[in-house]
């Protein structure tokens, strides 16, 4: 039997960073930085208000850790894609294709786009970071996947960078349609679908040589 006053559950000491940092993603998704409150992230995680400070100092700090737990573990996947798919665009175009609408599907990323675009106005250390952990390395990664495809004669010449912004710009239009526009009563898009379509739209016209048909 329990001691009286002690709980009857305990949570491990260790998970309480991960909890409150999935608490947090959560909150900022719904409510944008500003308007996001510890007492709401701790309410939501399961813990105290003191017990986030025993982990992070401020709710920058928090935010950094929803990008590095939360969001980069998926840049890694698309890195590893990039990495086992070495010398076959398309396979490597449609393999992150997936990871990123499986990431827009089951995490709060969407709503965390739209404040980070939002804000970053007033909180430009929010913009900063989602740029240097996340936005640049991804553009970075595309964009020399893009350019050894081209040096090995796989796609059309052309800059690389632009080419890779032009890949992800309508993913992101269709995340800021679904997080703007739809609560209102915009008809919404299947972003999954959106990609794909997309994809392969990009691929007929960048390839240099038809696919072979399976």
């Amino acid at each position: 039997m329990l001691p009286v006053g002690e709980p009857k559950f305990k949570r491990r000491k260790a998970e309480r960073p991960d909890e409150i940092v999935a608490a947090a993603f959560e909150i900022f998704s719904e409510k944008g930085f500003a308007a996001a409150r510890l007492d709401d992230i701790a309410a939501r995680a399961g813990v105290s208000k003191g017990a986030i400070y025993l982990y992070f100092a401020t709710k920058e700090d928090i935010f950094r850790a929803v990008i590095e737990m939360g969001v980069a573990p998926n840049l890694g996947l698309m890195q590893a894609n990039i990495a086992a798919n070495a010398h076959s665009f398309p396979a490597l175009l449609r393999g992150a294709i997936g990871v990123i609408s499986q990431m827009v599907d089951t995490t709060p990323i969407g709503g965390v786009v739209k404040m980070v675009i939002g804000e970053s106005r007033n909180f430009p250390e929010l913009a900063r970071a989602w740029h240097d952990s996340l936005v640049g390395p991804a553009l970075a990664g595309m964009s020399m996947a893009i350019a050894a495809a081209q040096a090995r004669g796989e796609l059309q010449p052309g800059d690389p960078r632009q080419y890779a912004l032009s890949l992800i710009s309508p993913i992101l239009v269709g995340v800021i349609w679904r997080e703007t526009f739809t609560p209102v009563g915009a008809e919404p898009f299947d972003i999954p679908t959106l990609a794909r379509q997309h994809a392969e739209l990009w691929l007929r016209g960048m390839l240099t040589e038809p696919e072979a048909a399976e």
